[in-house]
């Protein structure tokens, strides 16, 4: 089992795969959108992820994640009944640690069916099965609000996920500003694999 990789990035997908560098060796690991620009460099310009090894009979896979809380954020996820590693890292890409577990505390169903992949039904269950589970990750790294307090993510949260998430794909911080701005509203209310995607289009003009 591999608990945790230092090494620099190689090279990064849109969909979320990396390459991770570590003594000559490139692993390829699937991250949340935003991981990457969360996670700090050293100054060689490395970065550590903690990685979740997802094994099953035809399948051995590589999560990785900015710190341990999201990890275990992550690992609580697959615990729910019909949650597999896509929808576990479709909502850590919307709704980090924190995020997750104020939604989950407020009973906030739209924050949830707002997650690409996930349906009411699910929602539903994630309400129901993570009501205990996630109070711990409220004040997680990031997360500013305390558990059980009604304040939304602002708007200033979200735009700061979506310049996080395009910087840690190596675009310029005035690139990422550039595409938060043209998006505009979008940026508060569309999920976040649909930004990046609109963001990356506009970047490659």
């Amino acid at each position: 089992m591999i608990g945790r990789l230092t090494g620099k990035v190689a090279a990064q997908e849109s969909d979320g795969g990396v390459v991770l560098d570590v003594g000559g060796v490139g692993y390829e690991l699937i991250v949340p959108l935003g991981t990457l620009g969360r996670c700090r460099a050293d100054d060689a310009g490395r970065v550590t992820l903690w990685v979740h090894t997802h094994v099953r009979e035809d399948t051995l896979a590589l999560y990785g994640f900015a710190d341990d809380v999201e990890r275990a954020a992550f690992r609580t996820l697959l615990s729910v009944s019909n949650v597999g590693p896509r929808i576990a890292v479709a909502v850590l890409s919307a709704l980090p640690a924190g995020d997750l577990a104020r939604a989950i505390a407020r009973r906030d169903l739209a924050a949830l069916t707002g997650v690409s992949g996930v349906g009411k039904k699910i929602a539903e269950r994630l309400l129901l099965e993570l009501r205990d589970k996630l109070p711990v990750y409220a004040s997680a790294p990031g997360a500013p609000v305390a558990l059980g307090q009604p304040a939304a993510a602002s708007a200033g949260d979200a735009e700061e996920r979506l310049r996080g998430a395009l910087t840690g794909m190596g675009f310029k911080p005035a690139e990422a500003e550039r595409a938060v701005t043209t998006l505009g509203d979008r940026v508060h209310s569309a999920p976040v694999e649909e930004l990046l995607r609109e963001a990356l289009a506009l970047l490659a003009k």
